[in-house]
């Protein structure tokens, strides 16, 4: 029902309601009126037909009474009149005539009670009103009552009962109502026309509102609105076609923008504005996620920031997060949520084995059974791949306990996808930081780490080292005879010879050690929780290893050796610096015991005021 009809619904149950007052008062009055008329018609009856008799009585004329009453009967409206006498009456004159007893129990309750009973019987079709009046005997009136009747004061001398028709009231009354009913009528149809006329210019200015606010909630803005009025609702209209004007050339424009970042969003909403809304919300929190980790000062602090997200704000529970270098093919596990890895390790060693990474492009396992045979997650899981630039690619992977749930975390793939264009930049330059840095910290002829980083790592990591009981073994390496190969042969091959070392030592130790260029033709290892004996065997292959190498320089083969001296901390110093000094000492004492050789650090090789 639109606002025209309930307005004339409302108008027209209004003026019915006040119809049916008006009718049922009027009823009501008409009613009251004919039966008020002939209880008074009844009362100067009675007192007509007292007065007559007591004037027969007065004339000796008592037996003439019969056509007196005849011709009262006869009176417009009286339908049957007859009068009753009371005992003490009939014991003093008699019975009197045959129609002048009781004819009903009102006529005896009267003569007994000495009140006026009224009662109305009514029907369809006619409508009596019956009243019995008595007749008292009192000494105060006149004549005086008790001159003639044997009576006292107060006495009950007898009755008269009267039937009125009160039909003709009744009638007067209904075609009264019937007029009045029809005035109504007349009156109600023309006030809804004169409501209808009136309103209908604003019930359609609403109406026009209403859809063009519908249409407006869809993004539509192109409606304009009319009216044939001309007073302040043309100005209504006017104003919001100049709002909708403006509001369409500012988010059409809007719209159009958002469009390219609506497509690569999880948002589902058939409201533009709401749309709007959302993918204004989510810009907001991707500008703030940016914001802050462009002051964050390494990549993991970046890479902790999308885990706080993917935990918090997308609601993920099983996930890891894979760091893949394109040049070495590695993967490098950064985050994940328990201990249960989600490929193989296979695909760790060689990232060319992860299918999402190979195909870049996204892996569902709901799209094919064991779609990735190194996958070693049973649950549903989906695989995305994310790149960074030529050297770097990033991998998300995350499971659930049924195809439902996949799917539903899948729903947020664009969005996560919007946090990590939004943070390429930024770990794009942190990487280069990362590798300026890592320039910085490395020797430019063997790529072993220099003096620089191992500063830098002994101050970091010395007492951490103390309070997890880690223990070092430091490797000071030289080779033999190395100015001499210099001096001959030139600096060329001299490089070459350091150059082969330094292969040579990062092929004899694990991930967990340390490799560093010290100085010129000097080697430092750091051989992280060995034994003395495991480090005297890494040792020993080095040196062994080192001597079997043979160099070609012009017509000459040269073969070089080295000489280690090994040292232990903690438990020779408390201080990685003294245990390197330690060491130091002890290959000092191998060179001057005849080289190529492998010496341990021994309290006696040197003097209590040396350090």
């Amino acid at each position: 029902m639109n606002a025209n009809r309930k307005i004339l619904f409302i108008v027209a149950l209004m003026l019915i309601g006040l119809a049916v007052a008006t009718i049922t008062n009027v009823a009501l009055n008409f009613r009251d009126y004919g039966y008020n008329n002939a209880i008074e018609k009844s009362k100067m009856t009675a007192e007509i037909v007292r007065d007559g008799l007591t004037a027969h009585m007065v004339n000796g004329i008592m037996d003439k009474r019969e056509f007196f009453l005849g011709n009262i009967a006869n009176i417009k409206d009286v339908q049957a009149l007859w009068i009753v006498r009371a005992d003490n009456v009939i014991k003093q004159y008699g019975e009197g005539m045959q129609n002048e007893k009781p004819r009903d129990a009102i006529d005896r309750k009267v003569l007994k009670d000495g009140i006026t009973v009224r009662e109305v019987r009514e029907d369809a079709s006619n409508a009596v009103l019956r009243v019995t009046i008595p007749y008292t005997a009192t000494a105060y009136g006149n004549p005086n009552c008790l001159t003639c009747h044997n009576v006292q004061e107060g006495d009950v001398l007898g009755a008269i009962s009267m039937e009125f028709n009160i039909n003709e009231i009744r009638q007067t009354g209904a075609m009264t109502i019937a007029k009045i009913f029809a005035i109504n009528v007349i009156f109600i149809i023309i006030a809804l026309w004169v409501t209808h006329h009136y309103f209908k210019p604003y019930m359609k200015l609403f109406e026009n509102l209403q859809n063009g606010i519908k249409r407006a909630r869809t993004g539509d803005f192109s409606f304009r609105f009319t009216t044939s009025l001309k007073d302040a609702g043309s100005e209504v209209a006017e104003q919001m076609n100049t709002l909708f004007q403006k509001m369409e050339d500012t988010f059409g424009g809007i719209k159009h923008n958002l469009n390219t970042f609506a497509s690569r969003s999880n948002i589902s909403c058939s409201d533009p504005l709401s749309t709007a809304g959302i993918i204004i919300q989510e810009l907001s929190d991707v500008y703030k996620f940016k914001k802050t980790i462009e002051l964050d000062s390494t990549k993991d602090a970046i890479y902790e920031r999308f885990v706080y997200v993917l935990k918090e704000k997308f609601n993920f529970v099983h996930f890891a997060l894979y760091e893949v270098d394109k040049n070495t093919k590695e993967r490098k596990l950064i985050h994940i949520t328990d201990h249960k890895s989600f490929c193989l390790p296979i695909a760790d060693q060689n990232a060319l084995e992860c299918r999402a990474y190979r195909t870049a492009s996204d892996v569902y396992s709901t799209d094919f059974p064991n779609l990735c045979s190194n996958c070693a997650d049973d649950k549903a899981y989906s695989c995305i791949p994310f790149n960074i630039n030529d050297d770097l690619a990033l991998i998300l992977s995350y499971s659930a306990k049924s195809t439902q749930e996949i799917e539903n975390m899948n729903l947020s793939l664009p969005s996560i996808k919007n946090y990590f264009e939004a943070a390429k930049a930024v770990i794009e330059s942190r990487t280069l930081m990362d590798k300026l840095r890592d320039s910085s910290l490395r020797d430019g002829a063997t790529r072993l780490y220099n003096r620089r980083f191992l500063e830098e790592f002994i101050d970091k990591s010395s007492e951490q080292a103390l309070r997890s009981h880690i223990t070092y073994a430091i490797l000071m390496i030289d080779i033999d005879y190395f100015k001499m190969v210099n001096d001959t042969y030139g600096h060329d091959s001299g490089d070459i010879v350091i150059k082969t070392l330094a292969e040579l030592l990062q092929d004899s130790i694990r991930k967990a050690d340390l490799a560093i260029r010290y100085g010129g033709e000097e080697f430092l290892i750091l051989l992280y929780n060995t034994t003395p004996e495991g480090a005297v065997q890494v040792a020993e292959k080095i040196r062994t290893r080192f001597s079997e190498k043979k160099y070609q320089f012009g017509t000459d083969t040269v073969e070089k050796t080295l000489s280690i001296g090994i040292a232990h901390f903690p438990t020779q110093a408390d201080s990685i610096w003294k245990v390197i000094k330690y060491a130091d000492l002890a290959l000092y004492e191998g060179k001057h015991t005849g080289r190529n050789r492998v010496i341990e650090f021994e309290a006696s090789m040197h003097s209590g005021d040396q350090f």
